[in-house]
C-alpha cells in the first residue's frame, strides 16, 4: 500500500510562476493520503502486541503525576488536589513537546527510504511525526479530564471549549519547529544530541512542572511573559485548571511563535529541500 502511495509523482522544488509556498501546500495536500497512512501505521506500531494498548497514553502520565505530585507537593508546601492537576498538564504538553522534537529533528534521516524513492514534499515526513505525537496527545488529556473533573470540578464551564482550539495551535506549532530541525538535523548530525541539553534547560526555565508563582517571586518575570512554552501551557490549563478562557497575550504569543518557526522553516526549505537527498 505504501508503495501505490508513495508511487504519485508530486513535483516539488520546481520553478513556477505562481506562489512557491501556495504550490508547496498544494503538493502536501494531494500527498494527504500517503502522509496519512504512515502517521497511522506509527500508531498502530506504537502498541503493537500490548494488552492495553492505547490505554497507556493515560496510564503512563497518570502515574507520574502521582508520584512527582506526592514528592513535590511537600517540597513546595503545595496543596496536592491543586498541584496533580497542574503537574499531570505540564507532563502532557511536554511529552507532545519533547516527541517532537526529538522526532522532528531525524523525521529526513528515518524517513531516507521514501525520500530516495518518492518525490512527495518533505515536510509531510515532519507532519507524521507530529501528528502522531498530536493523536496521543489527545488521548493523553483525556487523563487531564478525569483528574480535573474528580479534583477541580468547578472549573468545568464554556471555557473548556478553548481545548479545542489550542489543538490546531500545538500543531502549526510543532510542524514548523520541527521541520526547521529537521533541515539542520540532516546536514549536521549533531544537532539531534545537543538537542537534549537544549531541552533540559528549557525544561529547567519553563513552568512545566514548577508554579509560576515560584518563578514570579524571583523575580524571574520575563521566563514566563516571554516564555512561549508558558503561554502554550496555559492553552490547557486556564480553561481546565481555573475554567477560565487564555488570555489574548497567550494566543497573541502563539500566533507570533507560529508566524517566525513557519518563516524559519520556508527559509530553510527554499534553501535546503534539494540538497537534503545528498545529505542522506
Amino acid at each position: 500500500m505504501e508503495a501505490a502511495l508513495c508511487d504519485q509523482r508530486l513535483p516539488v522544488a520546481e520553478p513556477r510562476p505562481r506562489s512557491v509556498a501556495l504550490a508547496y501546500a498544494r503538493d502536501i495536500f494531494a500527498a494527504r493520503y500517503f502522509w496519512w497512512h504512515l502517521a497511522m501505521s506509527d500508531l498502530r506500531s506504537r502498541w503493537r502486541r500490548s494488552y492495553l494498548g492505547i490505554l497507556w497514553s493515560i496510564l503512563q502520565p497518570l502515574g507520574i503525576t502521582i508520584l512527582i505530585s506526592i514528592v513535590f507537593s511537600r517540597l513546595l508546601n503545595a496543596s496536592f488536589l491543586d498541584y496533580a492537576p497542574y503537574v499531570l498538564s505540564g507532563i502532557i504538553f511536554w511529552e507532545f513537546f519533547a516527541s517532537t522534537v526529538s522526532g522532528g529533528s531525524l523525521a529526513f534521516v528515518q524517513n531516507e527510504p521514501y525520500i530516495k524513492q518518492c518525490r512527495h514534499p518533505l515536510a509531510i515526513y515532519t507532519l507524521r511525526a507530529v501528528l502522531a505525537n498530536l493523536v496521543v496527545t489527545m488521548v493523553a488529556s483525556l487523563a487531564l479530564v478525569i483528574v480535573v473533573l474528580v479534583l477541580k470540578p468547578e472549573t468545568l464551564g464554556w471555557a473548556w471549549l478553548a481545548w479545542f482550539l489550542a489543538l490546531p495551535i500545538l500543531l502549526f506549532t510543532a510542524w514548523p519547529l520541527a521541520t526547521a530541525l529537521a533541515y539542520v538535523s540532516v546536514r549536521f548530525r549533531d544537532v539531534p544530541y545537543a538537542l537534549g541539553l537544549a531541552m533540559q534547560t528549557l525544561w529547567f526555565i519553563s513552568p512545566v512542572y514548577f508554579d509560576v508563582k515560584l518563578f514570579r517571586s524571583a523575580g524571574l518575570d520575563g521566563l514566563v511573559d516571554y516564555n512561549p512554552i508558558y503561554h502554550l501551557l496555559e492553552l490547557t490549563r486556564a480553561p481546565f485548571l481555573r475554567g477560565e478562557w487564555p488570555s489574548l497575550a497567550n494566543y497573541g504569543v502563539c500566533l507570533a511563535t507560529i508566524a517566525g518557526l513557519a518563516t524559519l522553516a520556508i527559509v530553510l526549505g527554499r534553501r535546503m529541500e534539494r540538497r537534503v537527498l545528498f545529505y542522506l
